[in-house]
């Protein structure tokens, strides 16, 4: 498959926000804006309407809260504990979903969850039940019970306090920011105009209700107007009027810690959960969070606090005693832009809401990351209804694999691993790693890899670099190295490479 996305798609984008007066323009190039650019534009190529569609963002695609979360499509077990049963089953349902329209971004997770008495093992063993009742889908196994000797055959280095056995159970690990520019580069294949670094200063709306956004590009310097008839906030944490809660998320970045593939579900006795994820692209890290800490600054300066490290690190040295003796790799941290609520920062609902504000600007408030695909057909509905009434009811991205990945296409490609390695000489795990993160596209990043050389990991992330500065729209090293790739995120060494950023 040859890639949509070519070095002059930006120029091309802003040649259109210089131009035209689209129906819709999003601001905000998260996970929410990206899907409803991209359930918009599907819409309306698959119904051959006129329907133009445009979205922006001041920095790259998905260098917010979207690409440095937890990486997980989850019911949220912490919801369920807080009894908000509607919001699990959505995100359950949803879980299913991307399973089935990206399953190269979005695999089964297991899980272990320490447990510690029969009291407790009884609560926990509940939840889990109604956990998978809420599950009709079946596209991960149910729960079950393992004795202590079986938690100590998979991980030997667990010791939770008190642990007497563990529950097993499954979400799903993701690739967090790649399915943010999946879903822009389907919009942008779809015919949406799509830019990053693209800054929206104050919109008015003129007497013919067409709204008016003075923009700046931030890599030309150039400031110009575009036009719209719709507007839709997707800034998440940027969004003012009204300003959302922003709670930080945080997490930290050790050596791996998990010897078997479960991660563990550890329950804090404030309701918080903390997660232990065999992560990296490589396998080699292992994640650890997220703390919950209402943030008063800036949306723009975003970093782990020194009690969060102590507090995450604490915990770890309960869990994994022998992390005491590490130190992180590398900690991010994000703001979740949550509905206005008093009380704790644990407990503030993930609830969304998705309303034409006074002025008539569609916002996108809330929500979780799980759930943004059924948040942007909210979105798309509400938006269509004044401009294209015809695509009301014309919902297609839950059954439309994302860029042509599906699972048929994600098995036949995993069958040519062996052959790919051989043909561009590196190892099988780093073809396999290029399926998980790119699908379909694997094999056109590897086209990068120069066939003259040995090569190994090194070459393999360059060429991962020189894709996504021609196929990606990336422009800063960071948009390389924590949107595109998640080595910056994981604490790599990019020395080898780094004359390709």
């Amino acid at each position: 498959m040859t890639p949509f996305i070519h070095p002059d798609t930006r120029r091309l984008a802003l040649g259109r926000l210089r131009a035209e007066t689209f129906d819709i323009l999003i601001l905000g190039a998260g996970i929410n804006g990206a899907g409803t650019a991209r359930d918009l534009a599907l819409r309306a190529k698959a119904r051959n309407a006129n329907l133009s569609v445009a979205l922006i963002d001041k920095n790259h695609f998905s260098s917010g809260t979207s690409g440095k979360n937890s990486h997980l499509i989850h019911g949220g077990l912490r919801y369920l504990k807080q009894l908000d049963f509607r919001l699990v089953r959505e995100a359950l349902r949803e879980r299913a979903v991307l399973l089935l329209i990206a399953p190269h971004l979005v695999e089964p997770q297991p899980f272990l969850m320490p447990l510690s008495g029969f009291f407790k093992s009884l609560y926990y063993d509940l939840g889990l039940t109604i956990y998978d009742l809420f599950d009709t889908s079946g596209a991960v196994p149910k729960h079950r019970r393992l004795s202590l000797p079986e938690v100590r055959a998979l991980e030997p280095g667990l010791a939770a306090p008190g642990m007497t056995g563990a529950a097993e159970f499954y979400d799903c690990q993701c690739r967090s920011a790649r399915l943010v520019l999946e879903n822009i580069f389907e919009a942008i294949g779809n015919g949406a105009a799509c830019a990053n670094y693209v800054r929206a200063d104050r919109p008015s709306r003129d007497a013919g209700g067409i709204w008016r956004v003075p923009v700046t590009d931030a890599v030309s310097g150039e400031s110009f107007e575009t036009r719209a008839r719709v507007l839709i906030d997707a800034t998440g944490p940027w969004a003012t009027d009204p300003a959302p809660r922003l709670v930080r998320g945080s997490h930290i970045v050790l050596p791996r810690l998990n010897a078997s593939k479960y991660a563990i579900a550890h329950f804090e006795t404030d309701g918080r959960i903390i997660f232990f994820i065999p992560w990296g692209e490589r396998g080699d890290r292992t994640l650890i969070g997220t703390t919950d800490v209402d943030h008063a600054g800036d949306a723009d300066q975003v970093e782990i606090s020194e009690d969060e490290i102590r507090y995450l690190r604490t915990i770890a040295a309960s869990i994994f005693p022998a992390s005491a003796k590490m130190d992180p790799v590398a900690a991010f941290s994000s703001l979740r832009p949550l509905l206005v609520s008093h009380g704790s920062a644990t407990k503030a609902t993930r609830e969304h809401h998705i309303y034409r504000d006074p002025h008539g600007i569609i916002r996108i408030t809330g929500g979780k990351y799980t759930t943004y695909r059924s948040m942007s057909e909210e979105a798309a509905d509400l938006a269509v209804a004044t401009v294209a009434p015809e695509l009301i009811h014309t919902h297609l991205t839950a059954r439309t694999p994302l860029n042509g990945n599906t699972p048929k296409a994600i098995r036949e490609l995993t069958a040519q691993t062996r052959t790919l390695a051989a043909e561009h000489r590196i190892a099988e795990s780093e073809v396999s790693m290029l399926i998980r993160q790119y699908g379909v596209l694997a094999p056109a990043v590897l086209d990068y890899i120069e066939a003259a050389e040995i090569v190994g990991r090194a070459n393999v992330d360059a060429a991962r670099v020189v894709f996504a500065k021609r196929h990606e729209m990336a422009v800063e090293p960071r948009d390389c190295l924590e949107v595109s790739t998640s080595l910056g995120l994981e604490g790599q060494d990019t020395s080898e490479f780094s004359a390709s950023i």
